[in-house]
């Protein structure tokens, strides 16, 4: 039984789970060029994907050609932000339905994109039934208008979200998880993956500069000296992995979030809104990097733990996601932060891929 619990990590019963599915395709200018025009071609992609997802019974369903990334979060309230580079979908999977086209007119997007975004209330154990209705929907997108067009990137995303302080302000109630790759899960469910598919599972955290930081540091925030106040961060962050064993992650901390790609597919990259980060997960070569601006003070400081090969086993991430929350615990014990009051939310991560 000892060795069990190893392999579990026990997650507040209030957690929170969100799961979608993006396919992507790079169309040819012959396909746009096959409609009269911009508008009427996606206009005959949202009716073709909606009246398919209105059968398979998919209801939160959205078509971007916008050229910009979706980034999807758990919230109470169902709306859709834009900024430049970004498409926002807030929603809570139990009760919120849509089915939305978003794209610029008289404008040939560069990608399509197709977001699926899971509803119902047991997310995780229906994640491999929700996957092959996303598969079937892209095969009769493929036979009825992607005809001799490239494959479908297709993406799946599951994420779990918890307050890694939820014990000190009374919710002490805790499920054991195992967190089992997303592979064999769908395989003993038969979902049906490439074999030569990608796999990223990681945790992030973040640290509101608050101001009882501000206070706590505020030698060096009065005088400006931010180098001086993230090189500390930066430091302790890479000394506590050292001392737990995990090898790959980053701190960020230049006004931009974290998005985490695997090196073998993605290098790193940025802009204003988005710090692109990719590691080889392949390696137990150590990999902790640390992005800041020290020109100004940044609002959050962003925190990744990625699992290489090696912190992945047949019992599931369970066991590198206790290190992972060893490592939190101990970086907040330095620092000026009430866990009765404040909020520390800690999201694991798993993605699977493949060319379909």
């Amino acid at each position: 039984m000892a060795i069990q619990n190893q392999h579990r990590v026990y997650i507040p019963t209030n957690a929170r789970t969100n799961h979608y599915l993006l396919a992507e395709i790079t169309p040819t200018t012959d396909f746009y060029q096959s409609f009269s025009n911009i508008n009427c071609c996606y206009e005959r992609i949202a009716r073709e994907l909606f009246s398919c997802c209105d059968e398979l019974g998919l209801h939160n369903v959205h078509l971007l050609a916008n050229d910009k990334l979706p980034v999807v979060r758990f919230n109470d309230e169902s709306y859709q932000l834009e900024t430049n580079k970004q498409m926002l979908f807030f929603y809570n999977p139990r009760y919120h339905e849509a089915h939305k086209a978003y794209y610029t007119e008289n404008i040939a997007s560069k990608k399509i994109r197709l977001l699926f975004l899971a509803t119902g209330d047991d997310l995780r154990a229906n994640s491999a039934l929700f996957h092959s209705k996303v598969q079937k929907v892209l095969n009769n997108l493929q036979q009825q208008l992607f005809l001799e067009q490239p494959l479908f990137k297709l993406r799946d995303h599951q994420h779990l979200t918890y307050d890694l302080f939820a014990k000190d302000k009374g919710n002490k109630q805790t499920y054991g998880y195992k967190l089992r790759s997303l592979y064999p899960r769908y395989q003993s469910r038969q979902c049906n993956i490439p074999s030569e598919h990608a796999q990223m599972s990681y945790a992030t955290f973040t640290i509101p500069v608050s101001r009882a930081i501000k206070t706590q540091f505020q030698t060096q925030i009065n005088n400006r000296d931010f180098k001086q106040f993230y090189t500390y961060f930066a430091d302790l962050f890479t000394q506590i992995c050292n001392t737990n064993k995990l090898t790959h992650g980053a701190m960020v901390a230049n006004g931009a979030i974290p998005i985490i790609r695997n090196s073998s597919v993605d290098k790193n990259d940025g802009n204003q809104e988005l710090q692109k980060l990719s590691f080889d997960i392949e390696t137990d070569q150590v990999q902790i990097k640390a992005l800041f601006d020290e020109d100004k003070l940044v609002e959050t400081l962003h925190f990744v733990v990625v699992a290489a090969q090696h912190n992945n086993n047949e019992m599931g991430y369970g066991r590198f996601m206790n290190q992972v929350e060893k490592t939190i615990h101990t970086l907040c014990d330095e620092l000026a932060i009430n866990k009765q009051r404040q909020d520390l939310s800690v999201r694991f991560y798993q993605h699977i891929s493949y060319l379909y």
